[in-house]
This record gives C-alpha cells, structure tokens and sequence, in this order.
C-alpha cells in the first residue's frame, strides 16, 4: 500500500472513508452529547482540560520553546536556501495575498475579539504584583505579546512547513500524515494515518465551530449598540445563517476568487480602522509604546515561555497561557495546512520570516493601538480624580467582546465605526469558516489540494449546524474545552513533526550540496540557478491519491 484511497461514498464524490466516516462520527456524537447533556459535557471536558493544564504545562512549554528555537536554527541554517517547489519557481501569491490568506485562517479574528479585552483584563487582574498600575499595565502587554507572539506562529510555521516541504517537494499528499512519512514510511497510508488526520478534523472543526459561536454573539453586541437590536438566540441563529451562507458562496468561487478576495478585503478594512484609530487617537502614544512594549516582551521573552508558577500558589498560568498554548496546537493543522496550501514557490526562509513575524508584528501594533491605549484610559482616570473613568475595565468583566465597542464610543464618528467593526467581525468568520472547510475537505478526500466543492459545502454547513445547536443548548463551553484536550495528542505529533522534517531536509540539502559541486565543475553548463538539479530527484514520490474501487 503506496497511497491514499478515495472513493464515492453517497453523494460525496471523492472521501478517504476512513477518515470521513471516523470524523463524522465523532462529531455527530459529540453533538448529541454535548446537547443532550451540555453540563455533564461540560463538567467532564471541563475537568480534562484542568487536568492536563496541571499535569502537562511543562509539555507544551517545553515544546512552544523548541518550536520557536528550531524556526530560528531553520532561518540561519542551509536548509532555508531550499524553495517549496522546484528551485526555479516563484511564490504562487504576491506578499499582500498571502499575509491577508494567513491571517484568515491564523488568527484574523482575534484581533477584534481580545485585541482590547484582553490587555485590560490583565491590567485589572495581573498575575504579579497590584492591579490598575504602572506596573501591571506594563506586564499586561507583555503577557498579550507573549500569547499572541513568536511562540503562537512557531507552531504555525512548524505544522505549516512540514506540510508545505513534504508535499512540494516529495510529491506526498497535502495532509497530516505526510509530515511523518521519514519516520512511518508507507504506514503513513494506513491506521496511523487515518488517526493523525481524524484528530486535525476533529480540532479544527470544533476550534472554528467554537470561534464563530463567540463570535455571533460579538456580533450581535454590535448590532445592538447601532441599532437597537436584542442579544437573543433568535438574532443569533439569524447571523449563523448569513455568516454559513456567506462562507458557502465564497467556497463555491474557490481559492483564488472567494477566499483570497474576501481577506485582501478584509486587510485593507483592518488597515482602514487602524489608521483611524491612530491618527484619531493618542498617536504619539501609540507609536512610542508600540517601540516599548516590543522592547519589553523580547526583553523578558525567556523569563515569559518557561515561567511555570513553580514558586507560586495561583491557577493563572493554566487559565491563560497554557491554555492559549494548547488552543494553538488543537488549531495548528488548521492553519498549518491553510498555509502550506498558499505557499508554493518560497524559499523555507522567506517562509519561516513571512509567518513567524509578519503577523506578528500587525498584530503587536493592533494590541497596542486597542488595548494599550484602553489601559492608559484607565490609568489616567485612575491618576486623576477630577478625570471620570471610561469603564473599559466594567465593560471587559461584563463581557469581553463588548469591550471594542466601548473603547470607539471614545472617539469621533462611532456609530460608522462601529458598523465597520461589525462588517471586519463578519468577514473575518466568513474567511475562516470557508478557509477551515476547505482545509477539512482536504484532510478527509485523502489531501487532495482541490477537493469536490459539494464536499466543502457539506462541511461549511455542519459548522454552522454545531453553532447554532450547541449555542441553544449551551454546549460551547464544552465544544472549547474538547478543542484544548484534543490539543494534548496532537502536541506529542508537532514534537515528531520537527524530527521528521529535520530528517527529510537533510537528505534535501545533501543532494542540493552535490549538485552545487556538479554546477561548479560542469564548465559548460548554462544554468538559472546551481541548485536547479534537485527537482528532479526530490519530487519523486508516493503517487498523491489515487481513486478507489
């Protein structure tokens, strides 16, 4: 057995049924559990997630670490000379495209969520020290940069290159099992297979289907302060079927003209608010604590990732970082795949700089524009009796996706802002549902890089089906905490993940090498590039899938 068997299974043209059956299955019955019996469902996954906060936080601070310390080994190593395709080929995308795809899979959606909220948060209840300071505001930010920073997009770049270099340059196919072909072999094609991809439906599905039921109701707290309109299940119900039904349209366009147009968009909108918000705003402010927040976090970024609350009798290190941590791997081969999908012809440098601080960097400044300056709000009402306090902090303990909308109260034209808050909300979640169902029709058609858009619909359509189920009986808080356990396995995969691609490069650099000496003796030769004799014997492999009986 040298390949990945699809066949028709009812009206689905083309399903790896292993995976596909195994997948729906276990959705399907954590629907039914997590309906029928929402607080036993959420007592239970409630009580894993805890249990592998305490029991495994060295785990995944070790491997967040080792994650980010091989991105940077990879950038100043040979190894980042090698393209993700033949070594003559150029990026599928322009730079901009493929920032914008990056963020609609990766994360776009949190700047709007959190980039207020949740620098406030732990400005009113920091880990160290007294809250509502100079201090504490300080350690707010470096505590937002440390979960939304290099050590997230290492993950990222880690699941993302695996993926990208084994199936441009070894021809296997764009799935989760390919990653550990140097170790597995052909048994990759087999039950071991099958589970590595189950385990990324199964988080994926439920880390989107968990993003958009928060999201609705963010949404729906919008739409109420522009027009009146009451947070009730029924309104929420409504914006699942326009945010569904968009993300079906974009899917049925395809890659090129649904998803990528939706987020040059939704770049260009994100770019739009944050130019108002800083020339509007504190812009001095802004850009000076900008420079000393990024200071700050590179400063203490070791004391940060290997802080363990050891010496410490608190429960806050598993209430946020570690469970932030575990979010990113349970969404890693989300995005991993996404992002190795959009990234043929870059060099692994190129790459590995690209996704590990491109984002990074918008991000950053999104916090500070957002959340940095909510917090010098605060403490300037907090320095100066005279001064009322703008009751950001009230509005983040109340609910932390009203907080943006309390922060543009603040400034000029609010009420067309904040509809532009909406719309960002809305198309950001329309990216990521098409993007993920996109990415899990991959995984379960046997990684077929262009998989049935009947399949893809099917997918987009259960996500909206879980939301709105699971947000009526109250199963979303589960649904979140079955993403986090589900991190824990997959953590122990990214460990095997970075042997395997250490192991598959050098075996790519060894024939890059050689050939770089036949280049330099071959006098006569006349060649683009020294390299260019690799492709021919690197992108030799397993056929990719191959159509069942």
């Amino acid at each position: 057995m040298n390949e990945v068997k699809v066949s028709k299974l009812g009206p689905f043209p083309k399903v790896n049924k292993p995976v596909f059956i195994t997948s729906s299955v276990l959705i399907v019955g954590f629907i039914i559990f997590g309906s029928l019996f929402s607080e036993t469902a959420a007592t239970l996954f409630s009580f894993l997630q805890a249990f592998i906060a305490e029991k495994f936080r060295w785990l995944f601070i070790i491997l967040f670490n080792m994650a980010l310390v091989f991105c940077i080994y990879l950038t100043a190593s040979r190894y980042g000379d090698i393209r993700l395709g033949k070594q003559t080929e150029r990026p599928q995308y322009s730079l901009f495209s493929w920032i914008a795809m990056l963020f609609s899979a990766g994360i776009g959606i949190g700047l709007v969520y959190w980039g207020t909220a949740e620098p406030l948060y732990h400005f009113m209840a920091p880990p160290l020290g007294e809250a509502e300071t100079l201090e504490s505001a300080k350690q707010a930010m470096n505590l937002s940069f440390l979960h939304w920073g290099l050590h997230a997009w290492a993950i990222y770049t880690i699941v993302a290159l695996s993926l990208a270099y084994f199936h441009f340059r070894r021809g296997l196919p764009l799935s989760i099992r390919s990653t550990l072909y140097p170790i597995l072999g052909q048994r990759i094609y087999g039950k071991w297979g099958h589970t590595v991809d189950v385990l990324a439906v199964f988080g994926t599905m439920f880390g989107v289907v968990t993003s958009l039921g928060l999201g609705v109701m963010q949404i729906n707290a919008g739409l109420e302060g522009l027009f009146g309109i009451p947070s009730t299940l029924t309104i929420q119900f409504i914006i699942i079927a326009f945010v569904t039904s968009l993300a079906c349209g974009s899917l049925m366009l395809g890659l090129d003209k649904g998803i990528k147009r939706l987020s040059d968009i939704n770049m260009g909108l994100t770019g739009i608010l944050l130019a108002f918000m800083v020339i509007l705003g504190p812009t001095l402010f802004i850009f000076d604590s900008f420079i000393e927040n990024v200071g700050n976090y590179l400063a203490n970024i070791v004391t940060l990732s290997t802080w363990s609350e050891a010496y410490s009798n608190t429960d806050w290190q598993k209430a946020w970082t570690i469970f932030y941590w575990a979010w990113w791997v349970s969404w890693s081969p989300f995005v991993g795949v996404f992002i190795a999908r959009i990234s043929r012809g870059r060099t692994i440098r190129e790459f590995v700089f690209g996704v590990l601080l491109i984002p990074m960097t918008i991000l950053f400044f999104w916090f500070t524009t957002f959340g940095g300056v909510a917090i010098q709000m605060e403490l300037l009402a907090g320095m100066n009796p005279e001064v009322v306090s703008p009751g950001l902090v009230a509005a983040v303990q109340a609910d932390y996706g009203s907080a943006i909308f309390k922060l543009v109260e603040y400034y000029p034209l609010t009420k067309p802002i904040t509809l532009l808050i909406v719309v960002m909300i809305v198309l950001w979640f329309v990216t990521s549902s098409d993007s993920a169902s996109f990415v899990i029709d991959m995984l379960t058609a046997g990684g077929d890089t262009n998989p049935p858009k009947i399949q893809r619909l099917f997918w987009a359509l259960m996500q909206g089906l879980i939301a709105a189920i699971l947000l009526a009986a109250g199963g979303l808080d589960a649904l979140q905490a079955a993403a986090i356990v589900a991190g824990l396995p997959f953590a122990l995969v990214i460990f095997v993940m970075m042997y395997a691609l250490l192991r598959g490069m050098s075996r790519d650099r060894l024939i890059l090498y050689r050939n770089q000496q036949r280049y330099i003796t071959d006098e006569s030769a006349d060649h683009n590039s020294a390299s260019e004799f690799v492709d021919e014997d690197l992108l030799k492999g397993p056929p990719k899938i191959v159509k069942g009986d």
